[in-house]
């Protein structure tokens, strides 16, 4: 099982990136995939969280409106799109997998995904 998280880069505050977080192993569509970020210093943070199904999402209050989760199933592939960049969304963005369904209360909870992928840098610069 593994999953690479990849589609990093520097771009200016208020553009947009897209990464990716490819799954193999196993059949994407029967996990919750989330996604996570850390920047220098500071404890990991969940992000955004779409579940297996592919039709709840859960999203951070600090990005939503901003970011959008996707999944293609068919690609084994799970999308994290950023928009209206901020300079504090600087940092490595990790997607993580588990078997078993979140809720809102839990999804950012990374104790509680099982398997982690290598993370992907992103910087926005002011």
């Amino acid at each position: 099982v593994q999953l690479q998280a990849f589609g990093g880069g520097l771009v200016q505050a208020g553009g947009s990136l897209r990464v990716s977080c490819a799954v193999s192993g196993f059949t994407s569509d029967y996990y919750t995939i989330g996604w996570f970020r850390q920047a220098p210093g500071k404890e990991r943070e969940g992000v955004a969280c779409i579940q297996n199904s592919g039709s709840v999402t859960y999203y951070a209050d600090s990005v939503q409106g901003r970011f959008t989760v996707s999944r293609d199933n068919a690609k084994n592939t799970v999308y994290l799109q950023m928009n209206s960049l901020k300079p504090e969304d600087t940092a490595v963005y990790y997607c993580a997998a588990d078997r078993r369904p979140k809720r809102y209360s839990n999804y950012d909870d990374p104790s509680l995904y099982h398997y982690w992928g290598q993370g992907t840098q992103v910087t926005v610069s002011s």
